[in-house]
């Protein structure tokens, strides 16, 4: 994929916060993150993936850019509204593809074809089998049109709409060297309200899937269990966050809603590794913000007997010292809109 122009600024509208990503690219191509944003929004302004309070996001987002002349962006879509398929194909010449896709589609995807835009891209060719591995992407318009729409309403000009998934990829690919050939990688993104696992063998993805746990289902416990309100919940979910002492009941709770979560991965991951033929994960890298929690990397970590670690995405670029201070306790969450600031504003695939 060959890049030209500035680099995007990365916008990630999640379900509980808005970040904001800046790269500046120089010459010999070193990089320097020059600016990172973030912005909580009120519960309940997203609702699985769909944006119920609208108001909210424009507003934060109008916030987030009032000192910025700049207003090129990369937005992300995610939930419901997005499939990712790994298909296998019959070996043919990229005009073939072309026609054949939508047929290939109408197979694959569980939603009218005049719903959803298509995209696709050809992974491996396996000449000696007369196959080829093609990943088929589809998102929903009405998605993609919601979100390019509130972007404008915040008068800024999206230019990439890009998946959850392929953006920690950006990073992990960007900041970690492309992954060893003979290497498995898992890329485990845990958003508020939505875990997405991406499995990368031979530095291609081979297996993604969409979990509907994520942050939030802590949050809730801890709430449940302790009759008490969403912010607090939240602060004990977080380590305190000057709200004084922890209940001494808040880890436990943590635990039992953490394992809960890591469950879930590890049967995705054993999955992936009954259907696959492939022996071993080397790694599993965590972002997102619920990375944050130390008891799901080590309870991840017992579980899969997996060597866990959380995405850095400081490591694609340097790290100017205003945006060093605005990132502190936030790189986990910075992972989206970091690989969505890695796009380009002219890319030709």
């Amino acid at each position: 994929m060959a890049s030209e122009g500035k680099n995007l600024i990365g916008v990630d509208i999640g379900s509980s916060s808005i970040k904001v990503c800046e790269i500046k690219e120089g010459r010999r191509g070193a990089r320097t993150i020059t600016r990172f944003g973030f912005h909580p929004l009120p519960a309940e302004t997203i609702v699985d993936g769909h944006i119920i309070n609208s108001s909210a996001v424009v507003e934060g987002l109008e916030m987030l850019f009032a000192k910025s002349k700049r207003r090129n962006v990369a937005l992300r879509a995610s939930g419901h509204g997005v499939i990712i398929k790994k298909i296998a194909m019959p070996l043919m010449t990229a005009a073939e593809l072309q026609e054949q896709i939508n047929w290939e589609a109408e197979q694959h995807i569980p939603f009218d074809l005049e719903e959803v835009h298509v995209d696709y891209e050809v992974l491996h060719e396996r000449t000696e089998h007369g196959q080829m591995d093609v990943l088929l992407v589809a998102a929903k318009k009405e998605e993609i049109t919601d979100l390019t729409n509130l972007a404008m309403e915040a008068r800024l000009r999206p230019m990439v709409v890009d998946l959850d998934a392929f953006t920690v990829q950006n990073v992990f690919e960007t900041g970690y060297g492309a992954a060893a050939s003979d290497e498995t990688s898992v890329l485990v993104h845990c958003g508020a309200a939505t875990t997405t696992v991406n499995i990368l063998a031979d530095g291609t993805t081979a297996f993604t899937r969409d979990i509907a746990n994520g942050g939030n289902a802590i949050t809730e416990e801890i709430q449940r269990q302790l009759g008490i309100g969403r912010e607090e919940a939240e602060s004990y979910k977080c380590g305190g966050e000057g709200r004084g002492i922890v209940p001494r009941e808040v880890p436990e709770i943590v635990n039992q809603a953490v394992d809960q979560l890591a469950g879930e991965i590890q049967r995705s991951l054993d999955f992936y590794l009954a259907t696959s033929g492939d022996r071993d994960l080397n790694r599993i890298c965590l972002s997102g913000g619920t990375a944050n929690i130390q008891a799901l990397v080590d309870i991840l970590q017992g579980r899969t007997q997996v060597p866990v670690e959380v995405l850095d995405p400081t490591r694609v670029a340097d790290v100017d010292e205003k945006a060093l201070a605005d990132l502190q306790g936030r790189t986990a969450q910075a992972v989206v809109s970091v690989g969505l600031a890695l796009r380009k504003e002219r890319e030709r695939h």
